[in-house]
């Protein structure tokens, strides 16, 4: 070999090697953030995530995108209604029941397909239509009970979708966060879910590069992002299943995790002069006994509900969470506009709640007893056992002796979908469910527990709760399109829940999240949504 190819062959394996170092440093500066979840396992991957609305900020608004979207990265103020993947949308002139929506141009799934009318209309018939190829009953039974209003949609273009409601519903654009929107191109490359779950397609800021069930899921930034405002400040998110709060504690504690859910109470203190960080949030979120109202039900008789409401000493939960809690006094915040003015003031008055006992035919020698499913733990059920043993203290010493049904949170819903006259529920004696409910929006918070027509399994009206007057206000609330009139007839809505003790109200959640002092942002938005692409190491 001649100097000259000698030359030659040295410069080019000095090229490599220096291409080597130039890759490895990159791949080494990779940003990384282990986040230790307080869910059993991962939700679901597929395009719509069960573990109810803690789900969505895992495994949903990550992947994936809805056709209206919710401000989830703004911590000051509450979010509201944004475009999604639908630029604009609006109600049809002369009838009131069809909603016209334009698509974003240009956004492409993560394995490059386009985004069109036709992928929206599949991932309607997806989980509304049982009739179709790509149906999955596993989707659909997570997001249907969400998007009740739905009747019939069509493509109207390549850009534009119509989607006809059943009836006049001013409120619809409230339930579209919750459908997302994955791709039917990479479906048809197996035509399974299952496998689509582990390399699954959508629009949203990450990809799923890695799905371990019950361990871990990894995500990673897709810089091709169309929302370059929203692309996410860390390049890869590791989701951990930590179920056992005591155990994500020891993982931050010990650089295991960057960041937990949850953290108990009880840690707060330790975990801050440690040098971590505690982030939470003002959040539309309450933790509540949600009562059957069908034949049979304990609860039937509105003294036992309003004695039950009486009972609890919700300064003494607050004090359990160690501050991490409010006090609620009934499905909302007193300063939310839709508060009202109710008649029944919930408080503690212990006298009051026995005397109501007494006048119903009960008491601590003659108790009643009632069944209450609640969950081990999970995202939004706060310190679930705990606090589930508090009230069966404090609603003993009025003479409701309590029974608990445990399960896991996901199961829960399970119970929860199918509403409380379901033999799945009846038939176990279960006349109560403990399920933190999220109540950011109108739909959310009031219409879904208290309009008769989404009694379960039409929808979440998990109790059986009917009133034709309520019924009546709601159909109201459907055709006013002023927001101020709105208000004022959501307020009364709301003071008839309050006024009927349709639940027993405890507490309102903060969310609270413990952080390594290696994380340098993360914005906790006023919801149980939230928005990873504010994480930044």
């Amino acid at each position: 070999m001649n100097l000259i190819s000698k030359r030659a062959s040295l410069l080019k394996w000095l090229v490599v090697v220096f291409c080597g170092l130039l890759l490895n440093q990159q791949a080494s500066a990779e940003t990384v953030v282990r986040y230790g979840i307080s869910m059993a396992d991962i939700p679901l991957t597929a395009g719509q995530p069960n573990e109810g609305a803690g789900g969505y900020q895992f495994t949903g608004h990550t992947i994936y995108d809805p056709l209206i979207a919710w401000e989830a990265n703004i911590s000051n103020r509450p979010g509201k209604l944004a475009k999604g993947l639908a630029t604009d949308w609006k109600v049809d002139d002369k009838d009131k029941k069809v909603w016209h929506f334009t698509l974003r141009k240009g956004v492409k799934f993560h394995d490059g397909s386009l985004l069109d009318a036709e992928a929206v209309i599949w991932n309607l018939e997806k989980v509304l239509n049982d009739k179709s190829e790509q149906y999955d009953a596993k989707q659909a039974a997570q997001v249907k009970p969400r998007i009740p209003s739905i009747a019939s949609f069509k493509k109207v273009d390549d850009l534009h979708v119509d989607i006809v409601t059943k009836a006049e519903d001013a409120l619809f654009p409230y339930q579209l966060p919750w459908f997302l929107i994955s791709s039917p191109t990479q479906w048809a490359k197996t035509k399974d879910w299952n496998k689509f779950s582990y390399e699954p397609s959508g629009t949203g800021p990450f990809k799923l590069e890695k799905l371990v069930p019950r361990e871990r899921a990894e995500l990673v930034k897709f810089n091709d992002y169309w929302d370059k405002t929203r692309l996410a400040q860390t390049d890869r998110v590791i989701l951990l299943t930590i179920p056992d709060a005591l155990t994500r504690v020891n993982a931050l504690m010990n650089g295991q995790v960057d960041m937990i859910e949850s953290p108990p109470p009880d840690s707060v203190q330790k975990l801050k002069s440690s040098g971590y960080k505690l982030v939470q949030n003002v959040t539309p979120h309450v933790w509540p006994y949600h009562f059957s109202t069908q034949l049979g039900s304990p609860w039937l008789d509105i003294r036992v509900r309003k004695a039950a409401n009486l009972a609890i000493d919700r300064n003494a939960v607050v004090a359990l969470m160690n501050g991490l809690a409010q006090p609620a006094f009934g499905q909302l915040d007193k300063t939310n506009p839709w508060f009202g003015k109710p008649n029944f003031e919930i408080k503690y008055d212990l006298a009051a709640a026995k005397e109501l006992m007494k006048q119903a035919g009960y008491s601590k020698d003659r108790p009643v007893k009632a069944k209450v499913i609640i969950a081990k733990g999970g995202t939004g059920q706060m310190l679930s056992l705990p606090m589930n043993e508090f009230m069966q203290q404090s609603l003993a010493e009025i003479g409701i002796n309590i029974e608990f049904e445990v399960v896991e949170l996901e199961n829960l819903y399970v119970h929860w979908r199918k509403g409380s006259a379901d033999p799945l529920n009846a038939g176990k004696g279960i006349t109560a469910i403990n399920l933190g409910y999220v109540t950011a929006d109108p739909f959310y918070a009031l219409v879904r527990f208290m309009d008769s027509k989404y009694i379960a399994p039409n929808g979440v009206n998990w109790g059986g709760y009917a009133n034709p007057v309520i019924d009546d206000l709601i159909k109201q609330i459907r055709t006013t399109y002023d927001t101020k009139k709105q208000d004022g007839y959501l307020a009364k809505v709301h003071e008839a829940m309050v006024n009927d003790a349709l639940m027993v109200w405890v507490v309102h959640d903060t969310n609270p999240h413990m952080l390594s002092p290696k994380v340098k942002n993360y914005t906790q938005a006023q919801h149980w949504f939230q928005d990873l692409t504010t994480i930044k190491m």
